[in-house]
């Protein structure tokens, strides 16, 4: 008779620790599940229905269509219906792994962009299953690393239940898609089967990562290092990393190779000056430096956008999860140095400060740019929380844990579930009872019932899929990005006179977005359009104002 073990967990460099609970196998039998892996199996089944039910639950009606979920939307509709990356004209501005992901998603569905009523909702329902693959592929990651369920237990039912995490990671953004593969890629590293094609797919699935968000580019040194410490005492290590590596780098430099065939890898004449961009043809290259250039302020400007998201936006809606997440991450980099046993403590702190970084260096930003930092949070908060329980009694540990969790969860001063309403009242969290998306449905069904469809119109993105999918096709509705910035629409349709405009359709704050836009006076001839309108159609809901404005001709 002989004895299978569990695979073995990492819990430092080298240093690894058989599970405790053998499994006899006789011969010819079969071969039983061992008892910790099959709750370990419970444990992530329960963590993904956690999450099916706090991200699912109200996911078609809050939070509000937003112009960049539009935006990935129409470029998705612009690969099945056009065979192009955009319906534009592709700039570079973002790597297509991305959305050709959601164009993937739209193809097998029955129904495709409408499946679940509309463009949107259907690009939502695939965010929910990226959602829950990734809850799973961070509960086994996190267990790597740590060895401990607690650890694992305690970061994905932060992920799951962080309001921050929800309002966001709810919304078809490539954030979220992102984080799927830079898990994904963790996930393969710190398997260390000693088998090279593992750590090539972990290289393979990072090199997506990069192409689907750029910024994936900032969790590269805490995964090298994993990946190092992974392979070290490998015979095949050398193999191994430089594999991972090649996989890594092939995969980007398919972007690459598609710029140069199409003659767009370099600006005309080599011309970098971003006062006078070339106007021939686009180029990758001077995208990428017109990306790396643009900054907004960084942490030591008070008026930057890390500091009014911040403030604004992220820590009224979670501020456990970053001030736990950040205290967590200080203190298990602190505590992997001082303990070279304990390099996975390091290797998580890097994961979130690596990102961290990218943040608060100084550059454009918008509201959903904290979702890669979220899981990370989570892990680091999960590891300290099972760092702290292991050296408890087993009782005390377990009702400290639960305690934890249960104050998180229900206590409404945290507002992760439960908050207190403006009437003082203890009510559910907006993010599962308000029906925000019925407003953007009234306003899409007056746009069909009253408005042709060879009408010239400037919008928002959040809409733009559906008008362009579903009869009657409005084929001349563009976003006032496009109509501002794009040539193909600005001179070629509507020649920019704001006469040529029919109707404007306006989203939530458009109006504010095209007023910031408007620094170089572009949007200029589109205001004008609007101060000559008639509004025709409007709907309130608390702060939310939708409308629709008739141009006087």
């Amino acid at each position: 008779m002989r004895v299978v073990e569990r695979e073995p967990i990492l819990i430092g460099p080298g240093g690894r620790r058989p599970h405790p609970d053998p499994l006899p196998e006789g011969e010819g039998e079969a071969v039983q599940v061992p008892a910790w892996r099959r709750l370990e199996v419970q444990l992530v089944a329960l963590a993904m229905a956690m999450g099916a039910l706090s991200h699912g639950y109200n996911l078609f009606a809050y939070p509000l269509y937003v112009t960049d979920e539009g935006i990935y939307i129409q470029q998705a509709w612009a690969v099945l219906r056009e065979g192009r990356l955009s319906p534009y004209t592709y700039f570079y501005d973002h790597a297509p792994a991305g959305w050709l992901v959601i164009a993937a998603w739209m193809q097998v569905l029955p129904f495709q962009f409408q499946t679940f009523g509309n463009a949107t909702n259907t690009g939502r329902a695939l965010m929910l299953v990226v959602h829950l693959a990734s809850v799973a592929l961070l509960f086994v990651t996190t267990l790597r690393f740590s060895g401990s369920r607690v650890a694992a237990s305690v970061a994905t039912v932060l992920f799951n239940l962080s309001p921050l995490a929800i309002f966001y990671q709810r919304e078809v953004v490539l954030d979220n898609l992102m984080v799927f593969w830079v898990l994904a890629a963790l996930y393969l590293v710190a398997r260390a089967d000693r088998h090279i094609v593992t750590p090539m797919l972990g290289g393979l699935a990072f090199g997506v990562a990069i192409l689907t968000k750029e910024n994936a580019i900032f969790f590269a040194p805490a995964i090298a290092y994993f990946a190092y410490l992974q392979a070290r005492r490998s015979a095949s290590r050398r193999f191994a990393l430089t594999y991972s590596a090649f996989t890594a780098g092939g995969m980007v430099s398919i972007y690459f190779l598609y710029a140069a065939l199409k003659n767009e890898l370099l600006p005309s004449g080599l011309n970098f000056d971003l006062s006078n961009p070339p106007a021939d043809h686009v180029s990758l290259l001077y995208t990428i430096w017109w990306q790396a250039s643009r900054n907004d302020g960084s942490i030591f400007d008070r008026n930057s956008p890390v500091w009014q998201y911040s403030f604004g936006s992220w820590l009224p809606k979670d501020t456990f999860i970053l001030a736990a997440g950040g205290a967590a991450t200080l203190v298990n980099f602190v505590w992997g140095i001082v303990d070279g046993r304990k390099s996975y403590l390091l290797v998580a702190s890097m994961l979130s400060a690596g990102y961290a970084v990218y943040l608060l260096r100084g550059s454009t930003m918008l509201e959903f740019y904290v979702v890669p930092l979220l899981p990370f949070l989570a892990m680091n908060i999960g590891i300290a929380v099972g760092c702290i329980h292991d050296r408890l009694p087993m009782i005390a540990g377990r009702f400290a844990v639960a305690t934890l969790l249960a104050v998180l969860i229900l206590h409404p001063t945290w507002g992760y579930v439960l908050t207190i309403d403006e009437f003082g009242k203890v009510v559910p969290q907006d993010l599962y009872k308000l029906p925000l998306n019925s407003v953007q449905a009234m306003q899409l069904a007056w746009i069909r019932k009253n408005v042709p469809a060879d009408a010239k119109i400037v919008m928002d993105d959040d809409l733009w899929a559906d008008l362009h999918d579903v009869r009657p096709y409005y084929r001349w509705a563009h976003s006032h990005w496009k109509a501002s910035a794009d040539p193909d629409v600005r001179d070629k349709l509507f020649g920019k006179n704001w006469r040529n405009i029919d109707y404007l359709v306006m989203s939530n704050k458009m109006l504010l977005a095209m007023q910031q836009n408007n620094a170089d006076k572009r949007e200029d001839w589109i205001l004008t359009a609007l101060a000559n309108s008639d509004q025709v159609w409007a709907v309130e809901r608390g702060d939310i104002k939708l409308e629709v404005y008739r141009v006087r001709k």
